[in-house]
């Protein structure tokens, strides 16, 4: 059994509106607060999360399982399991699963404004 609090904690987790299947996988909201929110991400092998920016927020990964091809502004980098990476405000970046297994990671973001109106992907032709 729960008790009140964390039954609270679980129906906000379970309503939220950032989680949910994705054509590359899948996103839990494990916690949210006012200026932060903690997922697990899980990206299918041989998919990506297309490039894009936060102007409010920044992340930071952390690979549980699996291995991510990063690319953080003009720099690129494979992490492997128990490694992590700081994605600061307003930088370009994407993740992509090159592996044979699920990418699991951690994302912890942190910022002044939550709203995924705060993504934009330039690359996006619609």
């Amino acid at each position: 059994m729960t008790s009140n609090g964390n039954q609270a904690q679980l129906d906000l987790i379970e309503s939220s509106p950032h989680a949910g299947q994705r054509y590359w996988g899948l996103v839990e909201v494990i916690e949210e607060g006012e200026n932060y929110r903690i997922n697990r991400i899980e990206i299918k092998p041989k998919h990506r999360i297309k490039p894009q920016i936060h102007y409010h927020r920044s992340e930071h990964w952390v690979v549980v399982s699996g291995t991510a091809k990063v690319n953080c502004g003009d720099e690129e980098k494979l992490l492997h399991r128990n490694e992590s990476t700081y994605v600061p405000v307003a930088t370009l970046h994407s993740i992509e699963n090159p592996g044979a297994i699920p990418l699991i990671l951690l994302e912890i973001q942190n910022g002044e404004y939550m709203g995924e109106d705060d993504t934009e992907r330039p690359y996006d032709l619609t």
